[in-house]
């Protein structure tokens, strides 16, 4: 299946902090990261595949469409730069690993990255139980929520995010 990802360039640098002249490639790897822990997690596996499957095909409609558009891609932009502000200023290259820097800037300190990746998850955690709720609201719409079997992850339901986002 080909590989599909929830939230666009454009999204990002729409709805977040990040530049616009961003390089994707140094960005995409993070939503992907992001979508099959955090999304995922909170769909479970059937509802997330099924989602991943209507994208791809283009026949995202409907409910699917509505939890997509409103809920899911908020919870995976903020959800993204969690992954992604860590490594921001570092590139991985076969000399090594080095530290960006530009003329004009100052790098900040790892307790500032800190910070910014916990007000991101303040964030993302808000969407998120936004989209639970969305989804428990509208339960019928949403069969896959409940049919992961075996190994398919089972998706959070409020008990369980309310307990993660106490225990952070």
């Amino acid at each position: 299946m080909a590989e599909a990802l929830m939230i666009s360039k454009a999204d990002i640098t729409k709805f977040t902090a990040l530049d616009g002249n961003i390089d994707p490639d140094k960005f995409v790897q993070w939503v992907k990261v992001a979508q099959d822990i955090h999304i995922q997690t909170f769909l479970g596996t059937d509802l997330f595949n099924k989602i991943k499957a209507d994208i791809v095909a283009t026949t995202l409609t409907g409910a699917y469409q509505t939890l997509v558009e409103t809920y899911v891609k908020p919870t995976l932009i903020h959800f993204a730069m969690c992954e992604f502000l860590p490594f921001m200023a570092y590139s991985l290259t076969n000399k090594g690993v080095f530290k960006k820097t530009a003329e004009n800037s100052e790098s900040v300190q790892k307790n500032e990255v800190d910070y910014l990746v916990e007000k991101e998850k303040v964030i993302a955690n808000h969407y998120a139980q936004r989209m639970i709720d969305y989804i428990n609201y509208n339960i019928s719409s949403f069969p896959e929520y409940t049919t992961n079997t075996n190994n398919d992850m089972n998706p959070l339901n409020n008990n369980d995010f309310l307990w993660k986002i106490a225990k952070k």
